[in-house]
């Protein structure tokens, strides 16, 4: 049986790593859990192939600097994706908001508002992607139901 859990030194973390892609609102397309060990960049070689075979008409993406060098040449000559990085402006210090790499935060922290989805519970990785998804269609739906008794979307209100 193959690991399905490891330690990233870099990051200090245990267990496993979510890596998605999301569209420009943050609604979840494609989510590949590996083992904590797995290299961002690795990692998102099979995410592009995956984001190329489901969604051909995808044309660009944005990443943090994780994901530079080699896999951006990689992604435009093999799946003729535009992979643009997204890096801290020069001399920014501390904490600031970079307009696309939020979006994937903010998905994140949508994704761990279900109880499933806080920690790690499962014990295979296709289980814990699938997790993933039905906290994603809980997100969805929602949205959904508030644009259908309004006829419009409204914004979420938040009380914590």
């Amino acid at each position: 049986m193959p690991l399905s859990r490891d330690r990233d030194n870099g990051k200090k973390v245990n267990g496993r790593k979510r890596h998605i892609v999301v569209d420009t609102t943050g609604l979840l397309l494609i989510i590949l859990v590996t083992t904590a060990g797995v290299q961002d960049r690795d990692a998102a070689r099979a995410l592009l192939r995956a984001l190329r075979t489901c969604f051909t008409r995808v044309a660009n993406v944005w990443a943090d600097a994780g994901y530079a060098g080699q896999l951006v040449d990689w992604a435009t000559d093999t799946l003729g994706l535009a992979v643009q990085i997204v890096r801290k402006l020069a001399d920014q210090v501390g904490f600031q908001v970079l307009h696309r790499r939020w979006v994937v935060e903010r998905t994140l922290s949508w994704i761990t508002r279900c109880r499933r989805t806080v920690r790690d519970y499962e014990r295979h990785p296709e289980h814990h992607a699938a997790m993933v998804q039905w906290a994603m269609v809980i997100v969805m739906t929602r949205r959904l139901a508030r644009y259908h008794r309004t006829g419009r979307l409204q914004p979420a209100i938040s009380t914590g």
